[in-house]
């Protein structure tokens, strides 16, 4: 008798792979957990995978029906490398694609838009998962989770403008739903938190939790992109600023239904995620 299909999960390790991982054993699930160092976990067969070695994609995809994406990290252009891939897993027998994308890119859109407009057109089962800023942004060994540490402060150009934070615990079950559910949602799904927050209300809650004083200091954005171009390339530094700049626009002054649509549950608070991981 042949084994179930597994569950392929790209960056089996990350932010949210890790948790997708968990959430699909928990369900009884079969998964191949995707790393470039195979790291082992608990309940799930550890295979390696590098978006920038071809060939580690067709041993991680041997007896696998669905994938989980998430795009090589810091890379300008994704579609370069992805989408040799994705024609290969369809080829291997892979139906069903959720891929890991931004609130802030469209289909068709720089990096990974390229490979959220393509892939429709690879899989007759799929979904982009465009999450707003991750609430975790503020947790571990971030920018924003050093800064706090270090110095009570957080660095934005933002201005007032506001953020629908969402859970990674929470873009994790939507994205369980979208590889296990019997029809695909085949949809763009924007995922937010419950409410839009400024990063001086993210502060303000992180003093309280804390009980340690935390302020957001306003930056410009030549101020923020030069901070950046300190630690990363220049164009990825104006990238990650610009992105700041349409936060202070409103472009992600938003929330949406995804995460009670999809998982029955609402999306977890701000504060909940810091009672959690930040106090």
């Amino acid at each position: 008798m042949n084994a179930p299909s597994a569950t392929l999960v790209i960056g089996a390790t990350g932010t949210t792979g890790s948790r997708v991982v968990a959430g699909l054993i928990a369900e009884g699930h079969r998964v191949r957990a995707a790393g470039r160092s195979a790291t082992p976990v608990e309940g799930a067969e550890a295979v390696r995978f590098d978006w920038n070695e071809p060939a580690t994609f067709g041993p991680a995809l041997d007896g696998v029906d669905r994938v989980y994406l998430i795009p090589p990290i810091g890379s300008s252009d994704p579609a370069a490398v992805m989408l040799p891939f994705l024609r290969r897993a369809r080829s291997a027998g892979v139906h069903r694609a959720v891929l890991l994308s931004s609130s802030a890119i469209p289909a068709g859109g720089p990096a990974v838009g390229q490979v959220h407009q393509a892939l429709p057109g690879l899989f007759e089962q799929w979904a982009v998962l465009r999450p707003s800023w991750f609430m975790q942004n503020f947790a571990g060994f971030t920018p924003h989770a050093r800064s706090i540490r270090e110095d009570g402060v957080i660095l934005t150009a933002t201005g007032d403008g506001r953020v629908g934070f969402v859970d990674a615990e929470d873009i994790a079950a939507v994205a369980v739903r979208a590889l296990t559910d019997e029809q695909a949602p085949d949809a763009d799904l924007i995922l937010t938190g419950p409410q839009a927050l400024s990063y001086d209300d993210v502060a303000a809650i992180i003093t309280e939790v804390g009980g340690r004083p935390v302020v957001h200091r306003h930056l410009t954005f030549d101020q923020l992109r030069d901070r950046w171009a300190a630690e990363i390339p220049l164009e990825f530094a104006t990238m990650l600023a610009g992105m700041d700049r349409a936060i202070a626009d409103g472009a992600e002054d938003r929330t949406s239904d995804t995460v009670q649509r999809l998982t029955g549950r609402p999306p977890g608070t701000f504060r909940a995620f810091a009672e959690r991981e930040l106090s």
